[in-house]
């Protein structure tokens, strides 16, 4: 009987919403008394209950070791290691720079509960009432306010009605705009890298240590669904103590870079012209040092990066541009191929390379070596464990392993991200991710000294391939603190 009822409810439930979907609810509700409103609306509840009570993607899963519960709500440190910050119902948000990522952006925030749009900004003023047409035509809050100015950053971080600013510009500006929202009372999400310079490092980590705000790297990488799972599966213990880990940003984008649209003023280019080493390392090593929990139990001690000789870019240009071309016969700095040896305090090793002017496969590594296993996602991806660890499983094998250790928390938003997108999802989850956080006073999944460590490698690298490859120490931006935690946690309420 108890089952019968079940079905009943879900059949009528189901039926009643299409109703609601076919015809004006006004009309309905002149044909049906308040009382079966409510009564339909109870049994969709039970229904829904029901559901989610058999649900196995919404009960616990004992394989999460990623994802924990938090228990602390003070905040007497003067660290910003598991910075916690007053709730914040409704996350209001203004986005400065509308290019690639922030034109994506605004596909994606609006459709996350507790986002409203307050502001928007881009020196290109198309851009910004095109995007505002587009995404607030029918908004549910009051449409926001649209900037063009070359300094309306620092009026938009000035307002007090906005509390995260969400930076997507070049990346000159990236550090700048960080700083000066977060002394003006701004939680900021910024785009990688979060920082050009060492010194602009330090004042991101000083600057929200002291404003208590967050900084958080948009970092999406983290969140790509193969390396969010693995990192689950190693706080399992799966491949036993991580002894090498290996990262890339290889991305072929020479006509993205020579295109006169793609990047504004070619910013991205020009950057090529005039420095060497890894420029783009956040990709890569973002999610390695969540792996090998850095500032978290470890830390990366120094470098030693070398780059080839620049060819691609040369190439390019007189294979696909007239002698005429404004780009014709210029020199670029930046070698083809940089490769970046990273050690830890523990005695880790980290491999990064770069390369985005070589006609080769699109490719992050994303490698693991531990003492009990191996796995990797590009060029192929292979897993492999012990005792049969010369052979990787087979792809049926892979994907049960994924499948069985991929977090809940990952499983319960998986649909919902892949349906809204950006980069198959894992942006989706990243922004999602930020404002739950933000929404129930967690601690943010990274935190300023994730975008200090990762950023400090454009400079650092830059200046061991200038001097020969010669090591380079790592600044601790936690002054001492990386002991103070034991791994890395993604928190619940």
């Amino acid at each position: 009987m108890f089952l019968e009822l079940v079905i009943i409810s879900f059949v009528f439930s189901l039926n009643y919403v299409r109703m609601l979907n076919t015809f004006n609810l006004n009309i309905l509700k002149n044909y049906f008394p308040n009382f079966f409103l409510r009564f339909s609306a109870l049994l969709l509840s039970l229904n829904i209950s029901l559901f989610n009570a058999q649900n196995p993607y919404l009960e616990d899963n004992s394989y999460d070791a990623l994802f924990v519960k938090w228990n602390n709500t003070s905040d007497e440190n003067k660290h910003a290691l598991a910075l916690s910050c007053p709730k914040i119902d409704t996350v209001r948000i203004a986005v400065i720079g509308l290019g690639n990522r922030g034109q994506s952006a605004l596909g994606r925030l609006p459709n996350i509960p507790g986002v409203k749009i307050v502001a928007i900004a881009d020196i290109d003023s198309s851009k910004v009432n095109n995007l505002h047409e587009k995404h607030f035509k029918n908004y549910q809050y009051k449409k926001p306010v649209k900037y063009y100015g070359k300094e309306d950053w620092k009026i938009i971080c000035q307002r007090n009605d906005i509390d995260l600013i969400y930076v997507c510009t070049h990346w000159e500006l990236h550090s700048p705009i960080a700083i000066y929202a977060m002394k003006n009372d701004k939680h900021v999400a910024v785009e990688v890298p979060a920082a050009m310079t060492v010194k602009d490092c330090w004042k991101l980590v000083k600057t929200a240590e002291k404003t208590r705000k967050h900084c958080i790297q948009l970092e999406n990488c983290m969140y790509d669904f193969f390396e969010i799972t693995v990192l689950n599966m190693s706080q399992n213990n799966l491949f036993g103590d991580l002894v090498h880990v290996e990262g890339a940003y290889i991305h072929d984008l020479r006509a993205l870079n020579f295109s006169n649209t793609y990047y504004w003023d070619h910013w991205r280019l020009k950057n090529l012209q005039k420095t060497n080493g890894n420029t783009y390392p956040t990709h890569g090593l973002g999610p390695l040092a969540h792996l090998l929990d850095i500032h978290r139990g470890d830390k990366m001690t120094h470098l030693v990066s070398m780059s080839s000789n620049q060819y691609g870019l040369t190439k390019y240009l007189e294979e696909n541009f007239a002698p005429e071309n404004k780009w014709y016969g210029n020199s670029f700095e930046k070698g083809d191929m940089n490769t970046t040896l990273i050690r830890t305090h523990n005695g880790k090793t980290i491999m990064l390379q770069h390369d985005v002017t070589s006609p080769r496969p699109y490719s992050r590594l994303f490698t693991l070596s531990g003492t009990n296993g191996f796995v990797q996602k590009y060029p192929v991806k292979s897993m492999a464990f012990e005792p049969k660890a010369h052979l990787s499983l087979s792809i049926e094998g892979i994907n049960d392993t994924l499948s069985k250790y991929e977090p809940t928390v990952i499983k319960q938003i998986k649909d919902t991200a892949k349906q809204i997108g950006g980069h198959g999802g894992m942006d989706y989850i990243m922004d999602y991710r930020l404002i739950y956080c933000l929404r129930n006073g967690l601690p943010l999944d990274q935190d300023v000294y994730d975008a200090a460590e990762w950023s400090s490698i454009v400079e650092l690298s830059k200046k061991s391939v200038n001097k020969g490859s010669k090591p380079m120490k790592i600044p601790d931006f936690t002054r001492g603190n990386w002991k103070l935690l034991d791994k890395v946690n993604y928190y619940l309420k």
